[in-house]
């Protein structure tokens, strides 16, 4: 029993020490703020970090479409397809394809990714592991000028399509019910042909650092308190997600639902206004099918629209393994 209390209290002290370090990071202010995916919050933890692929005991299919603005013309549109899942008793792969829409320009890319899967000391179903994992892929850029009345000297003529490949690399500790997972993103340089200017960045590295604990006040339920920090290397921009999410055993399946909050570190407007985001999200899986609806709306005195963000996401888990492990994780389980 001892050992229990002391195991319980080292993971408490992991979550709130790693909370203290994210709002002591948030100290150091700067610019924009850039909204980033909220998949995490709904099952869909590896599309933002790759060494999740292959965590879980069941394999995952995850499509996701995202619509900001149904009435605003040519609105950002994202859709996501992932698929992860475990090769050997420590290795995971999975795979990536994206298509990103914004007026007249347009990403699709492709990822690949491997992740390795380090049992650190414990008993035979009790959750202690490090991952490292990396991924690498392409993406092309787009730019449609069919609309245009002329040629934008600043954009040019020449080149409406270029090809670049990107990569990153990430690693997740888990003890028990407590997790954290670290990821870069965008780690080799990109120069954004596109664009005839010699001021346009190429370092798109950003870096994300997610955390989480997880209560089970009774058998059937569960209570995951978890935050995100994320940071751009070059505008040192900033930005905090702090997250609630709850989750409930049925004979049917899982229901789960949230609410988080995304709040800019850096001045958005030269009114000093800084981008904060509002997300509730619920979602329900009933035999290895999953559906989630995750609604983000914006509070600034200027926005585009007052319709907010929409997004749906649909999943299907398979090949799941005999063993559970003893821990209330259910990203795990």
């Amino acid at each position: 029993m001892a050992s229990i209390r002391n195991k319980n209290t080292l993971q408490r002290s992991l979550f709130w020490a790693l909370i203290s370090c994210l709002f002591f990071s948030l100290k150091v202010g700067a610019q924009e703020v850039i909204p980033v995916y909220s998949d995490y919050l709904t099952d869909n933890l590896f599309l933002l970090h790759p060494s999740l692929a292959g965590a879980a005991d069941r394999n995952q299919v995850r499509l996701t479409a995202r619509q900001q603005w149904f009435d605003v013309d040519d609105a950002p549109g994202l859709q996501t397809l992932t698929i992860n899942g475990r090769i050997r008793e420590k290795e995971g792969i999975g795979a990536i394809l994206f298509n990103d829409r914004n007026g007249n320009f347009s990403r699709t890319g492709a990822y690949g990714a491997f992740a390795y899967h380090l049992r650190l000391p414990s008993e035979d179903r009790e959750l202690h592991r490090l991952s490292f994992g990396i991924s690498a892929g392409i993406v092309q850029h787009r730019l449609d000028q069919s609309g245009f009345t002329q040629t934008d000297p600043i954009l040019g003529n020449e080149k409406t399509s270029v090809l670049y490949a990107n990569m990153d690399i990430g690693m997740s500790y888990f003890l028990e019910e407590f997790y954290a997972h670290f990821s870069a993103r965008n780690l080799l340089p990109v120069q954004r042909e596109l664009f005839n200017s010699d001021n346009i960045s190429v370092n798109q590295r950003r870096y994300y650092l997610t955390s989480g604990y997880i209560f089970s006040p009774s058998y059937d339920w569960y209570l995951e308190p978890s935050a995100m920090f994320q940071l751009s290397e070059a505008t040192l921009e900033k930005a905090v997600d702090l997250n609630v999410k709850a989750y409930r055993d049925f004979d049917f399946g899982q229901l789960w639902a949230g609410l988080s909050y995304r709040q800019g570190l850096d001045k958005a407007t030269a009114s000093g206004q800084k981008l904060s985001y509002v997300t509730p999200f619920a979602g329900v899986e009933v035999s290895d099918f999953i559906f989630g609806y995750t609604y983000s709306q914006q509070f600034n005195e200027i926005v585009y629209s007052s319709s907010g963000f929409h997004q749906i996401t649909l999943g299907y888990n398979f090949g799941a393994t005999p063993k559970s492990l003893h821990c209330w994780c259910p990203a795990i389980n």
